[in-house]
């Protein structure tokens, strides 16, 4: 029954294990799931820990990412996903959804949610997809006086407090470092800074700040695709691919939707379908149903 119904491993345990691989000197890889079977394929193939992206969420739900889902909306979804895998889950909340103690409540609620650790961004509320123009940050003080508020709320220590900051493309990187600098002394675990283009770039920011740092691998976008290992030969100690699961399944579904519509059939495209027996080995079928035998074939006093 372990492992089958919900993850192996305990909450606390997967923010041990987050805390450790940041700390380890080799790079975290935790590409998104938009779901919680993704979530589980990411662990089987081997790495480090799963991304919930609040751009995914969003458009999950048919709504741009300019920060109209809500702190349940993105919650649940994280529980959902935390509750399959044995790895680390690190969730995007935006702007904290709200002031300084909508930020607090926010971390109780993730971290109830089995949740390994959060970002919060700089941005204005409502905020926009960090890889657009026309976004607008906050003064330093109110993002310090957020992460402060989100650091007070915490309960258990190994729960990862990551400061994204979005000034990189508004008012430079010198800037951003400075703001990456006054995130750490308020609290922070690890920084995130959105939209750097350049392998030059990645490597300042390393060479400023001396806490553990995230990088964004996100297609479409301002950063060049920079390679996991450079990432880990410049020092940083995570990277994110929040969007490329949902990117990539979206694009084979609408190819095979259209096909389905033109042809009338969708004999043509069986070999670009996850097969029936695959989908049930992601699923643990025969677990269920060796569990449910064993249900069956129990009489008191026999199996005590």
């Amino acid at each position: 029954m372990t492992g089958l119904l919900a993850a192996a491993t305990s909450a606390a345990d997967k923010r041990a294990a987050f805390r450790a691989g940041l700390a380890s000197g080799h790079l975290q890889r935790l590409p998104g799931a938009f779901n919680p079977l993704v979530a589980r394929l990411i662990q089987e193939i081997g790495f480090e820990g799963v991304y919930v992206s609040g751009a995914v969420v969003s458009a999950d739900l048919a709504l741009p990412d300019i920060g109209l889902t809500t702190l349940t909306e993105v919650s649940e979804r994280g529980r959902q996903i935390a509750r399959v895998t044995d790895l680390p889950v690190l969730i995007d909340a935006d702007t904290g959804f709200g002031e300084p103690m909508n930020a607090a409540r926010t971390v109780s609620i993730l971290e109830d949610a089995g949740i390994a650790g959060c970002h919060l961004e700089d941005q204005v509320n409502p905020k926009r997809c960090g890889h657009l123009d026309g976004k607008t940050v906050v003064p330093t003080e109110e993002m310090v006086r957020r992460l402060r508020a989100a650091v007070s709320a915490r309960r258990d220590p190994n729960f990862v407090i990551c400061a994204r900051t979005d000034a990189a493309a508004i008012e430079g990187i010198d800037a951003a470092i400075e703001r990456a600098e006054a995130y750490a002394t308020a609290g922070a675990d690890l920084i995130f800074t959105e939209a750097l283009h350049t392998v030059a770039d990645f490597e300042k920011f390393r060479a400023a700040v001396p806490i553990p740092l995230l990088a964004n691998m996100t297609e479409f976008g301002k950063s060049d695709l920079v390679p996991a290992a450079t990432l880990e030969r410049i020092g940083y100690n995570a990277v994110i691919y929040p969007v490329s699961a949902l990117r990539l399944a979206m694009h084979a579904a609408e190819a095979g939707l259209r096909e389905i519509f033109d042809k009338g059939t969708q004999s043509g495209l069986l070999d670009r379908m996850q097969h029936r027996s695959r989908l049930y080995e992601l699923l643990r079928y025969e677990r269920y149903g060796e569990f449910d035998s064993r249900v069956f074939d129990f009489t008191p006093g026999r199996n005590q």
